[in-house]
């Protein structure tokens, strides 16, 4: 099945004045125009292109890379308003619709936004939208306690960041948690601390438990060797130098050098943290 706004490997079935046809094992058949044919591709041979919509609505194929694909999110930045709608740069030709009832705020153009791809079920087409949270849901849980996981940064509240867990989820990451700025659409690691009754996710952007005990003392060893055996980091240095230097809380710094202490690995001086 020819799938638009995705990527489809498709068999090329017969050179025309315009282009090659493509088609699936399913007899669907899509125009590849011929200024994105790859060169010395031939009849029979098969070939990796992505599909959307033209100008006219017809289904086509091209062989350029777009930076979003069906039910994805992605930093987009608008090119052009008119009254259907914002239209946004996403690698192709033809640029992306945001109609205005899918949109959070009114866009402009040369600014950027968190969008979602997804596919009109009335019309069958691709649209974006900056109305993110509708396409994330906690109903069915993928992920559980402990798991790491990919965030997207959505808004910043009273109680932290709102997240987007692996493309599906919505979870929070604690204002006492997060030791640095983090910006609206930004990519970011982070792991599974809880998950509550009513399934809300709750997150941290370190390894939790023992096992990221032992991160953070790898870490640290790390980043000694890498400053000839010494850390000018000591329980007088704020949470924010620990974080620069270490991408870690100092409650868990703390606990990794009381770690490495007891195992002789370091020694512990009045001004930092030595290797021995």
């Amino acid at each position: 099945m020819l799938e638009a706004g995705r990527f489809n490997t498709l068999s090329v079935l017969r050179d025309t004045s315009v282009g090659f046809y493509l088609g699936d094992s399913e007899g669907g058949e899509v125009l590849l125009p011929k200024k994105y044919i790859p060169e010395n591709t031939t009849v029979g041979d098969s070939i990796d292109v992505f599909l959307y919509h033209d100008s006219e609505d017809r289904l086509i194929a091209t062989t350029l890379m777009p930076t979003i694909q069906l039910n994805q999110f992605e930093i987009l930045t608008c090119k052009d308003v008119s009254k259907n709608g914002a239209f946004m740069d996403w690698g192709l030709e033809k640029d992306l619709l945001v109609p205005h009832k899918e949109q959070r705020v009114e866009m402009e153009v040369g600014k950027s936004y968190l969008v979602y791809l997804f596919e009109d079920e009335k019309t069958g087409r691709l649209a974006g939208s900056s109305k993110i949270y509708q396409f994330l849901s906690n109903d069915y849980l993928t992920v559980k306690e402990k798991d790491e996981v990919e965030l997207i940064i959505l808004d910043k509240t009273d109680l932290g960041y709102n997240a987007i867990v692996n493309e599906v989820h919505q979870g929070l990451l604690y204002e006492n948690q997060v030791f640095k700025l983090l910006e609206y659409g930004e990519r970011i690691k982070g792991y599974v601390f809880g998950i509550r009754e009513d399934k809300k996710i709750d997150l941290r952007l370190q390894r939790v438990g023992l096992e990221g005990a032992r991160d953070s003392a790898e870490i640290i060893l790390e980043k000694l060797s890498e400053n000839k055996g010494f850390l000018p980091l000591h329980d007088k240095s704020s949470a924010e130098e620990v974080y620069e230097t270490l991408n870690m809380s100092k409650k868990q710094f703390k606990r990794a050098v009381g770690n490495l202490y007891k195992q002789g690995k370091i020694e512990i001086k009045e001004n930092g943290i030595q290797k021995k």
